[in-house]
This record gives structure tokens, sequence and C-alpha cells, in this order.
């Protein structure tokens, strides 16, 4: 029988070999054999090349030119960042409702909430203007690629090359505004500038609100279901565009279908997905893994938990804060899954192979590796260097995550370099500085923002760095935020301008912490900045060459990189395997009530109190949402969801969490589209809400 050390000896043998097994391995699978799969790079197809034989082989599906037409002029680029689309011939507009989230307290009147009770305008005379919102309907796409690559050959430096691009853009966009001045014209570049096109939108300014349900409808369960399937939200809006004070009339617009989906069935994404970085380098996405997303994930893991930890001290009553927070825990969820996924042996892997098989294709073709050949390299050496400085520039740049008295502290610093250098005027010093301070600042927001900021110093800069020893040295960091809040004169309006009345002397050799802080970085951050905006530069130029030798190798085979402009997306409804059990297409509204009454009512698991006696003819059984196989990012929310007949089946509003990694690969073994089902739509519209015209619109496609 073998003695305890005996044992001891085999089991550390044994640890070492499993751990060198895992390293070589990834769940049975060995990394160097991992092979780049079919899509990886995505199915997010342009309309000026849609893949219509692939669509054809894979679905039985061709869709005509008219029907293309259809689908492209029905589809809205929504605000600033989300996809919408036309469902009636009288304007009428559908997207999502957290599209619409931050303009819904601008529209309020008297003791409204319609974050909290929701909205329904019974005619059009009730509809509401949204201020500075806008849509954009896209008429109009031309290839130009050859006129922009022509003229940045003529210069001779990267600047140059950038410039005249520039120029060759601005002139290009002049033409298309003469010939058709009722449309604004933008160039977009594809495959990093390897292609690019001229767009022609039509804007419509006039937006006004139509129909939308409660937050806690929309969204119901907050931040922990963000990004999960199964899900049970009604994330959705309808708008209406106006025109002259009259709704619009369009021909361009999706009817609504009566069907609910069935798993296998094929379906259609068409939106404006916001970015991606599948074409980047392994270079690219290692200094993403390493530097990037590490400081970022940390940052936002602190601003979540200000912003839950206020929610919650409000007893989950203040909406506006809810809804910041709920911004903060979806840009954690994405960043998180994204760098997971970085860490991914298996993920990376097949992003390995796909840039072997690549780098290969060029290298084997002489005229394409004369001018392709040494990019990876370049980039390389590019990214190696932004290494060096990064993280000193994150912890010196004042951002939306620093406290106000940064702000504050950075402002009052230029007014002063410029009043000693007699750029302003000792009264237009005055008025500046009289208004630098907040009327309504948070004064434990701000303490806990500096918190944030104090750690970002320290974990990004070494111990004796002069800035990490002179405001924290060997405190604790609530120690260090105490004594320079006690010791600063940007903390009150009265200090600040007790403070100011010194003249710029007294403010530029001032001992406040705040102003040593901006005082001791800012020149050597513009000097960093500076320096990693050459790399930027150049970096531009290589992507550009990276994504003409993508398109030179591979063609249309592969679509371009998101970039927030139109896109259509095939796949099929589909469930998938996740914690030992399967996830089912749909959801319905009883689901709903069962996350309300498991979760004992509570936030952000509540619902409006008339879920507990639903009206009669209201039916919980109605599917809610469902998922697909369609390849989405962040900019899609809002993307109508078609069926083969161009018909309106679901509305995109969300990824599960196994889409996340989707910005640097698209994957279909469990990456899912989540949708709200125009069946659940429906029903709630007619016999929750009893918002009978609006869904008699949606059925007829015309206003009565």
């Amino acid at each position: 029988m073998r003695n305890k050390a005996q044992s001891n000896i085999l089991l550390l043998t044994f640890v070492l070999l499993t751990k060198i097994t895992l390293a070589q391995t990834y769940y049975g699978i060995n990394p160097d054999t991992v092979k780049a799969q079919k899509f990886d790079m995505g199915k997010m197809w342009t309309f000026e090349n849609p893949p219509l034989d692939y669509f054809e082989k894979e679905y039985g599906f061709k869709p005509s030119d008219e029907l293309l037409e259809k689908f492209q002029k029905s589809a809205l680029k929504f605000g600033n960042g989300c996809s919408a689309s036309f469902v009636s011939e009288d304007g009428l507009i559908m997207t999502n409702h957290h599209c619409v989230r931050g303009n819904l307290p601008t529209i309020q009147t008297g003791e409204e909430n319609i974050l909290r009770d929701g909205f329904y305008a019974e005619s059009l005379d009730k509809e509401r203007t949204i201020p500075n919102l806008k849509v954009e309907q896209l008429l109009i796409t031309k290839d130009i690629t050859e006129q922009i690559q022509s003229a940045m050959d003529e210069g001779k430096t990267d600047i140059e090359k950038l410039e005249l691009r520039d120029k060759k853009i601005d002139e290009l966009k002049s033409e298309g505004a003469k010939t058709n001045p009722e449309l604004t014209f933008k160039v977009i570049s594809l495959y990093n500038g390897g292609k690019f096109s001229l767009y022609g939108y039509k804007v419509y300014n006039d937006i006004r609100l139509v129909f939308v349900p409660e937050l806690f409808v929309a969204k119901l369960g907050g931040d922990p279901d963000n990004f999960t399937y199964p899900r049970y939200g009604l994330d959705c809006a309808f708008l209406r565009a106006y025109e002259n004070g009259k709704p619009i009339k369009t021909d361009f617009y999706f009817n609504w279908s009566e069907e609910g989906v069935v798993e296998d069935q094929p379906i259609f994404v068409v939106g404006n997905p916001g970015g991606t970085d599948r074409i980047f380098t392994m270079s690219q996405i290692e200094y993403a893994r390493d530097i990037q997303y590490p400081m970022v994930v940390g940052m936002f893991k602190e601003m979540y938990g200000i912003y839950y930890k206020m929610v919650n001290e409000t007893n989950a009553e203040d909406f506006k804060l809810i809804a910041r927070l709920y911004s903060f825990g979806n840009a954690l969820k994405v960043y998180q899954g994204t760098y997971k996924a970085l860490l991914d042996p298996f993920l990376v892997a097949r992003k390995k192979d796909f840039e072997k098989s690549f780098r290969e294709s060029v290298k084997n073709d002489n005229e394409l590796n004369e001018k392709y050949g040494n990019i990876w390299n370049e980039i390389e050496t590019s990214r190696n260097q932004a290494r060096v400085d990064a993280k000193k520039i994150y912890a010196y740049t004042i951002n939306f995550y620093s406290p106000q008295y940064l702000f504050i502290a950075k402002n009052l610093v230029d007014y002063a370099n410029k009043l000693k250098e007699n750029k302003i005027t000792q009264e237009k010093f005055d008025s500046l500085t009289t208004k630098l301070f907040p009327e309504d600042l948070n004064e434990d927001l701000q303490k806990q923002l500096l918190v944030i900021q104090l750690n970002i110093l320290k974990n990004n800069l070494s111990a004796d760095n002069k800035l990490v020893s002179d405001l924290i040295g060997t405190k604790s960091i609530e120690e260090a935020v105490y004594e320079i809040i006690a010791k600063s004169n940007l903390v009150s309006k009265e200090k600040l301008l007790s403070l100011t009345d010194g003249g710029y002397e007294r403010i530029l050799n001032s001992n406040d912490p705040f102003i040593y802080y901006v005082l001791n970085t800012q020149d050597e951050l513009k000097k960093m900045q500076d320096e990693n905006q050459a790399r930027v530069d150049r970096e531009e130029i290589l992507n550009q060459a990276l994504g003409e030798a993508l398109y030179k190798v591979y063609g249309d085979a592969i679509p371009p990189d998101a970039t927030g402009t139109l896109r259509l997306a095939d796949g099929i409804v589909k469930g998938y395997d996740y914690n030992g059990t399967r996830a089912p297409i749909k959801t319905t509204f009883y689901g709903a009530l069962d996350r309300y009454y498991s979760f004992d009512k509570k936030f952000p698991f509540n619902l409006p109190k008339y879920f507990e006696d639903l009206p009669e003819e209201f039916d919980p059984s109605t599917p809610l949402n469902f998922i697909s196989t369609n390849d989405i990012v962040g900019g899609n929310s809002g993307s109508p969801v078609i069926n083969v007949k161009g018909e309106i089946v679901g509305l995109a509003f969300d990824g599960n969490i196994e889409s996340l990694p989707s910005n640097f690969i698209y994957t279909t073994e469990a990456n899912r589209t989540v949708c709200v089902s125009a069946l659940g739509m429906m029903e709630a519209i007619r016999d929750l809400y009893k918002a009978n015209q609006l869904g008699n619109e949606i059925k007829n496609g015309k206003l009565e």
C-alpha cells in the first residue's frame, strides 16, 4: 500500500499533466487543429451585393429586384444608433422601446411619467413630437471605389492620402446633392476602405410618438435578464413620420404577418448594425484582449455598482436613474461578454486559422504579396508600440466616468492659461469661471466617481508614479478620496469663486488636488495622444489595404464589417442547448407572469398591477419573444424581422449572452437574435392596451 508521500507525488504529477493537457486542448479540442468556419466573418450582406444564389440554394428563396427594393426602402436608420421600419403607408414607424427611452422624459407634460405609465395617442392630434429625432430612409446606393482609391493614390504620405480621400468624399457628396437636392448623401467605407459606396438618404425630422408600453413591461428583468434567453420583453415602440404637418405617404412599408414562426423557418433581419471588427488581425485582437477590454470592463463594473446602489436607495422609483442603470448594465455585459470571448482559445483558434489562410492566399499571389504582404507585420509593430503608453493614456484621460471636479479643473486651467497669454480678457475670464460650477451637482455621486478615477490611476500606473504617490500614496482609496475632497477648492461654488478671484497666478500655482492632476497630466497626455494619433492614421491606411486584399481574395463571399448602415442578414428560427436543457424557440406572456411571481414582484421583475387581473380577452399563451440565428450587433435594435414574403414576423431587440463575441466572430452554435413576436405585439396592443386604432393600422397597412 502506497504511503501518503507517494500519494501526494502521484497527485501532483496528475495535476501537472492535467494542466499541460488543458493548455493544449479546450473541451477535448486541440486549438492547433481548429479550422475557421464558412461564415465566421458573418452574414451582414449589403444591398449592393446580396448573395442571391446562396439564398436560393440555402432557403429556396431568390428575392426579386422589386422585393429587395421593398426591403431596402421600408427599412430605416433611427436616431443616432438604432434601426426601424415603416409598417403602414401613412408613415407609421416600428422600433424598440429602448431606442426612444431616453427621449420620453422630454415630451412629458405636467405630472406625466411615460417610462412608468406608457403612452398611447388615440388620434393623430394627440401624437407627441419628439425634439431632435430623425429617421433616414436609404434610397440611392452607388459604388465610388475607383474614384476614391484613385484620388488616394496621388498622395505621397499617409496624411496626404487621407486628406485627398476626404476631399474626394466631399466632392462626391456635393455632386450627389446637386443631382438630388432632396436627399442627404454619405460616403460609406466598406471592407475598411477596400470599397466605397455613396448613399443617398431621405431624412424625416418631424417624428411623433404614437405608442410605448411601460418600461417594466418592455424590459422585464432589467439587467439580470439583459442579453439572456428565455426573455419576456415587450420591447417595442410605434411612432409616425410627418411632413408639412401631415403624416407622410410612402409606397414602401412592411405588411404584418398574422402567422407565428416555426422552427427552421428562414427569416431575415433588415437593419443597421453599428460596427464590428471581424477583419481585425490577430495583433489587433490580442491588443484588445490584453489592453482595451480589461480596462473598460473594470470601469463599467464600478459605474454599474454606483447606479445600482442609487436605484435601490431611491426604492426603484426614479425612472431616469433606472434608465441610466440599464445603459451601464448593457455596456458592461457587452464588454464582459466580448472580453470572455477574446479569452476563449477555441474562438481565437478559428480567427488564427482564418488569418493563416488569408495570408497564405496573399503570399501565393506575387502581385498581391508585393502590395499587401507586409500589412500584418506593420500592424503588429504598431500595436506593440501602442501598448507602451496605453495604460498611462487611459489613466490620464478625463472622461464620462470622471468626477465633475476634474472637468472644472481642466476648464479652469485652460481659462487661466488663456488669460495669462492674453488670449481672453479679464472680463471674459470672469464670465467663464462664474459658470463653471454645475447647479445640480450630486456630491455623493462625485465622490463615488472619484473612487473610480483613483482606482484607474492605481490599477494602470506604477506605485512610484508621481501622481499615484501624491494623490494616493499608502492610503486606502476611500481615505484618499476624503483627503482630496477636504483639500479642494473646487467642491463648492463659493470656494471656486474665491480661488478665481486670485487671478490666473493663483490658479496655476494652486495645490488643489484636481488642478494638480490636470497640471501634471495634460501636457504629457497630449504628447502621447499625438503619437498615438499618428499610429492610428497609419493603421487606417493599413486597414484599408487589408480590406482591399480581403475583397480581392474572397470577393462578395465575405460581407464587409458592420458600418452602421443598412444590411440584410439571413437566418433561421432555431432553439439551442444551454445550462443542461433546451431553449425553446419562443416564450409567452405566461412566462412574464412567472418571472413576476417567482421573484415576488420585486424590481426588476415587477410588472404593473393590472397584470394580476388581466382582461378576459387577453390570451397569455400568445408568443411574446422568439429566437433565430440571424447575425446582428448593436445598432440592429429596432430592426424588422421578416419572412420570405416580406412580412413582419418580429422585431429584433437583443442577442443572447452567447452572441456577445459577435464583434470579432459570428457563430451559429448558440448565438441567437432575440425578437419581439409580431403576434405578441398585436395581442398586447389590441387586448391589453385597447389601442384598437393602432392595431387596425398595423393590420391593414394604413390609417382607417
